[in-house]
């Protein structure tokens, strides 16, 4: 087994795992932390690829790729919690299953 593959079976564990978790969780919290494994597991790939394709010294476009997705990431995080934090006040809850409708 080749370096990447491992690289690449560790990725999809941690998506498949952050997959899961977005997807039965009822926390906002949670969801929003399984949306960030996933994230995680895009940007391992990233680097795995950029590593042990063609010719890494040549260019740094995997780690290029990785620095714009970590601060997509860090936008999408800081944004979500906010909404999560401005639900909580008003609905004292962060069950996502109690946010069914959306008021002006």
């Amino acid at each position: 087994m080749s370096p990447l593959e491992r690289y690449l079976i560790v990725a999809a564990l941690l998506f498949g795992i952050g997959l899961a978790g977005a997807l039965t969780r009822r926390n906002a919290i949670l969801v929003l932390a399984g949306i960030e494994l996933m994230l995680t597991a895009a940007n391992l790939n990233f680097i795995a690829f950029w590593r042990y394709g063609g010719h890494p010294a040549d260019s740094g476009t995997g780690i290029v790729f990785v620095l714009f997705s970590i601060a997509v990431a860090a936008a999408e995080t800081a944004v979500g919690l906010a909404l999560i934090v401005t639900i909580y006040r008003h609905r004292h809850s962060t069950k996502l299953d109690e946010f069914d409708e959306l008021k002006g």
